[in-house]
């Protein structure tokens, strides 16, 4: 005999798909609330999130060594990603540089150190998971909805700046390390018609 349950959705009443890139004006809200908690390692997290358009699990894994150079802060840096195994560089404005100077300095951290070290005994660094929780926390300081941005929020914030700014993929595409164009504009979210704009703009 047929019986007529309906399971519900996993996804019941929550936001799917991609996270929404922050605007300008929510990175300076943050950037203002962070420094005036005086969160020190929150400040350089953040800026670090936004300039360096890693991944999370790329932003957790950085050594003070990756970011520094005879103990200045690095204009550039380069890592190698884990989940493609390619390098890709990254810009450390000078906001995100002083910020960075200042959490080494707070924390004392020596170059073969993790960059954010976690409390915990059993982990080296701050996991994923934690750093999911502190983007949470930035977000909601400022009354955004947590449920709406997360941790690929800070990948997406500079690279969608850049594009809407140049339309220029190819450099996206080498800023967030992607080895396809395909990635790079479904990454962004590029609509059709924006597409099209670029291609008639686009001589032979």
């Amino acid at each position: 005999m047929e019986t007529n349950q309906t399971r519900e959705s996993w996804n019941k009443g929550k936001l799917v798909g991609q996270k929404p890139p922050l605007k300008p004006k929510d990175i300076w809200a943050i950037r203002i609330h962070l420094h005036n908690e005086h969160q020190v390692r929150d400040l350089a997290m953040f800026n670090l999130a936004i300039d360096s358009k890693l991944r999370g699990c790329d932003l957790v894994n950085l050594r003070v060594r990756d970011v520094t150079h005879a103990g200045q802060i690095m204009p550039r840096a380069m890592v190698v990603q884990r989940k493609t195994q390619q390098p890709v560089q990254f810009e450390l404005t000078k906001p995100t540089r002083s910020a960075v100077s200042a959490w080494i300095e707070k924390a004392n951290l020596k170059a073969e150190q993790y960059l954010f070290p976690s409390r915990q005994a059993r982990s080296p660094h701050i996991s994923i998971r934690q750093y999911a929780r502190i983007v949470h926390q930035w977000v909601a300081a400022i009354g955004l909805d947590t449920t709406a941005y997360g941790t690929h929020s800070m990948r997406r914030t500079k690279a969608t700046l850049i594009y809407k700014r140049t339309k220029n993929l190819r450099a996206v595409q080498l800023l967030l390390g992607h080895t396809k164009l395909e990635s790079t504009v479904r990454y962004l979210g590029i609509e059709v018609d924006d597409a099209l704009e670029i291609s008639e703009h686009t001589e032979i």
